[in-house]
């Protein structure tokens, strides 16, 4: 029986790439990172795709892969991979949930930190040799009102983890009817009116997409700050931009955009001073990059060995 060829493509934990490499019924692509070009050279002949978020399986790359039967999405979100094309071919696709999500509540809630104290102008100034404490006087977190969009696992992380800092949590999920951490709005204006801090822990639907417009932003506290560390397109950037110069709200920080990644002309690229950006780093731990690879590894040999596919996303 011919070996099954794998190709990682956007970076995988060392010691487990090792790993899959040894694998006596694998042919593993000897890098475990590769250019787009390097990778559009290689999928016409490969069996099984590793991938994150950097490269994007749609009709057109897919077509270029005949061989393909497999697509594993090393993370939870799935949304740059074409499920209906994999459907019509047959291929597989499956995710790795949870491994994730530690890391992805903790970026949240140091975004909503290097916001509140302004720790990301401050230590610009500072790398400029301007000592202007004055103008960086900040906020405690503790004692604000949170306000959590998506109660799911990550949603619930960041509701324990923040839960020494005596805040008032609320939740908006039309999908869970009641928690323990938070509680629930009727709606997600109610949400809005009522949170100093916003944080978003949704996946992109067609339902998410654009939900938060002007519409929610007039509708928020001037003195409240939004976080997105879930999916870009979630927020309406261009009416993200325009509520910040309104002032209808203080402040916002985004971990991912509509496009990434981020182009250097893009309106966002300092275009507000409360205006946080980080190139989706909110998976990007060591702890996290570990876990995911061990379930990667995990699910690969199952479906090319075993002949079982887990984490199904179709």
């Amino acid at each position: 029986m011919s070996k099954a060829k794998i190709l990682v493509c956007d970076g995988m934990d060392a010691d487990i790439f090792e790993k899959l490499c040894a694998h006596p019924q694998l042919q593993v692509y000897p890098k475990a990172k590769n250019s787009q070009e390097e990778i559009a050279k290689l999928c016409p002949d490969m069996h099984g795709l590793i991938i994150r978020s950097a490269t994007t399986c749609d009709a057109d790359f897919l077509a270029r892969c005949p061989q393909l039967r497999y697509i594993i999405r090393a993370g939870e979100g799935t949304d740059n991979i074409d499920k209906d094309y994999c459907r019509q071919k047959n291929i597989a696709v499956s995710n790795t949930p949870g491994a994730n999500n530690n890391s992805a509540a903790e970026h949240a809630i140091a975004l909503m930190f290097t916001l509140l104290r302004h720790t990301a102008q401050a230590n610009a100034e500072m790398q400029q040799g301007i000592w202007n404490k004055s103008a960086h006087s900040g906020l405690e977190l503790t004692g604000k009102t949170l306000g959590i969009v998506g109660m799911g696992r990550i949603g619930q992380l960041v509701a324990q983890r923040l839960s020494g800092f005596q805040l008032k949590t609320y939740y908006y999920d039309p999908f869970l009817a009641q928690s323990d951490l938070a509680q629930k709005t009727e709606t997600l204006e109610e949400l809005l009116e009522l949170s100093d801090i916003v944080t978003l822990h949704l996946p992109k639907s067609p339902e998410t997409e654009n939900l938060f417009t002007l519409q929610q932003f007039e509708k928020m506290k001037k003195s409240s700050y939004l976080i997105n560390a879930a999916r870009g397109k979630i927020v309406n950037e261009a009416d993200l931009l325009n509520a910040l110069q309104q002032g209808l709200i203080a402040g916002a920080a985004l971990d991912v955009f509509a496009q990434e990644p981020l182009a250097k002309d893009s309106p966002l690229v300092a275009a507000h001073p409360n205006l946080i950006l980080t190139p989706h780093l909110g998976a990007s731990t060591s702890e996290a990059a570990y876990r995911v690879g061990e379930k990667t590894l995990e699910q690969i040999v199952a479906f090319f060995v075993e002949d079982k596919l887990i984490n199904s996303v179709l």
